[in-house]
This record gives structure tokens, sequence and C-alpha cells, in this order.
């Protein structure tokens, strides 16, 4: 039995993660850790887990929790997991972490980009980057493990066969992404208030937002050079998905079947990439509460562009579902244990 601590687990991600891993067979989570909510019941903090978690939220501290435990997922903010962590800790124990202080190989562009100093650098180049779909070998080995963003997680996996085959101009892709208000966290926010959000959708961090440099960076390495991509999010009235649309120039004249085997070439065999049959698009519905990943294009030959599109869960294969998924991995499981979910309808 592999056990588990959260540090963050009274976020979204973080209780997404102790839903998951209540229904792991080879999973026991012994540290519900918890900043805001030290000393109550967790079960207080999310009534859906009444009779389910008897446990008491728990401090964050790393060090006592590396004793305790076989892996460590961190569920928090950014530049909490970096300032935390040490050689000593891993040498100890896994670590898991859903923010993005170990995503990005450039120092200087996580800092650009987060407006914040980097605590430990020093483990930037060992940590693996864990979309399972393209780093599986070397997530197995892994005692660092950065999970992917939601909104990249979206946009590599959909983008990446045509980038590694160089079907498309790097150069070329422009990114249109909306998002449930979920991904925003379990803070309060203005701009997270039902009336705020409710009969409205919005574009935010134009230009801005900090899953580009994440994106460019593992586009890049399909690609085979440096990627600049326009990316653009949007904030619907939805609790949970995220839907991407992409659009891309054709280097070469090439038909709906030669692109969709450059897809099944990458993804024939993966148990969460669902690729769609022609002309079905895909919809948040169809994977919500769910670790899968629905993927499908159209040529356009009018303009020679091919429109991308995907859906995921951004809670799940976003977040919780991958991180899941890289502990598999990383204990030798397999890698749907805890994640043989039927999407939720309605």
């Amino acid at each position: 039995m592999i056990k588990v601590g959260i540090i963050g687990s009274t976020g979204y991600a973080g209780q997404e993660l102790v839903r998951l891993l209540l229904g792991h067979k080879y999973a026991e989570i012994v540290w519900y850790g918890s900043r805001s909510y030290i000393d109550k019941k967790y079960a207080d903090v999310f009534g859906n887990m009444f009779k389910l978690v008897d446990s008491k939220c728990m401090d964050d501290n790393m060090e006592e929790l590396a004793q305790a435990v076989d892996v460590i997922f961190t569920a928090t903010p950014q530049g909490l997991c970096a300032s935390l962590v040490s050689d000593d800790i891993l040498n100890k124990v896994k670590i898991i972490d859903l923010s993005a202080d170990f995503r990005i190989k450039d120092v200087a562009v996580y800092e650009k980009w987060y407006g914040i100093t980097h605590k430990s650098p020093q483990f930037i180049p060992e940590a693996v980057y864990g979309l399972c779909e393209i780093n599986r070998e070397d997530i197995k080995g892994a005692r660092l493990v950065a999970n992917p963003g939601c909104y990249t997680t979206c946009s590599i996996l959909s983008a990446y066969p045509l980038m590694k085959e160089g079907l498309i101009d790097p150069q070329s892709l422009i990114i249109d992404a909306k998002s449930g208000t979920s991904g925003a966290g379990r803070g309060a926010k203005l701009d997270n208030l039902y009336c705020e959000v409710n009969e409205n959708i919005k574009a935010y961090g134009v230009g801005t937002h900090r899953h580009t440099p994440e994106i460019e960076e593992q586009l890049g390495y399909a690609a085979g050079e440096p990627v600049v991509i326009s990316f653009t999010p949007h904030l619907v009235p939805m609790n949970r998905g995220i839907l991407v649309t992409a659009y891309a120039s054709l280097k070469k004249d090439v038909s709906w079947p030669q692109i969709r085997s450059a897809y099944e070439k990458y993804y024939g065999n993966e148990k969460f990439i669902r690729l769609l049959d022609e002309n079905v698009c895909p919809q948040t519905r169809w994977v919500e509460g769910s670790n899968y990943v629905d993927i499908n294009f159209k040529v356009d030959p009018r303009t020679h562009r091919v429109i991308i599109m995907g859906a995921i869960d951004n809670l799940v294969k976003g977040a919780a579902g991958q991180a899941v998924q890289n502990m598999n991995l990383m204990f030798g499981l397999a890698e749907d244990e805890g994640l043989d979910l039927v999407p939720l309808f309605p």
C-alpha cells in the first residue's frame, strides 16, 4: 500500500485527489494537509466526504510528512513547493507537484511569467514534466514530477502529433481555450462570484497568461525548434471543463486520413486519449469527471489550415487525475488504477 500525503488537500485539485485516491486499490491517504483548516475535520470542509474521511486537516510540514509517506502531492499555489523541497526530502519521498514550480526548465522564464523568485532552481533540471502520454518512461524513474497545467495538457496533447510530424508551421499556432471557473481555484475572488460569472464569457490574461511559456516549451521539444504561439484563455460559466480550439497553417497539402494517421501513430494505443470519429467535435460534457482527453481536427483547404480541437476535465486530466496517473507510473502500477472512470452525464 502506497502511503500518500497531500499538501493543499482543501483546494479544488486537492479535493479531487482525495476523491480519486479513495477509489485507488493501492493507495492510502495518511496526511490531509491544509494551512487554512488545521485541526478541522476534512469532512466538515467537504460534506461529500462525510463517513468517507474521518481524518482532520494537518499542516504543511514537508520534513515531517516525508518521514510518514511514500509520495507527496503538492496542490498549492506557485512558489510553495519550491520553498519546501530539499535534497534530503527527495531522498526519502517522491513528490508530484501540481503547481508550476518545476514545469519550466528556464528559471528566468518562470520568474518573468510568474513574478516570483524561484526558491530551489537546483531541482529544475531533474524534474520530469508529467505528461504521461509523452514522457512515460522518464516519469517511471523520477523522484520529482512537475504535473502539467490544465490548459497546457489539453493544448499540448491536441497539437503534439502534428508538431512532431512536421505537418504544421510551428510559428503559426493560435490557441483559443475556454475553462470552467474551478480552474481559477477555490479562493474567494471578485471575478469568480456567481453574479460576475453567470450569463457571461470573457477573455483574460490576453497575451500574458502564465501557461503560455509551458505550452511553447513542450511543443518546441516536439517541433525540434523554438515555438512562439498566440494563446488566449476564456472563462465560461460552468464548473468544470476545458475546450481548446487551435488553428495552424499546414506545411503541405495533406488529407484528413493522413493527419488522422499521425494522431493514430502517437495515440492509437493510449487509454486516456480518445480520437473521435470524423466530423465529431469534442465537448466538455463528454469528458466531465473522467481522465479522458477527446481530440479531433478539421482540415480547411480554403485557408490551408488545420483546426485542432480538444476537451478535458480540468480537475481530472488537467490536474488530479494526471497526478494519480503519474503516481501509478512512478510506483510501477497499472496506469489506469483508480482512474477507470466513466464520464458523468448529465
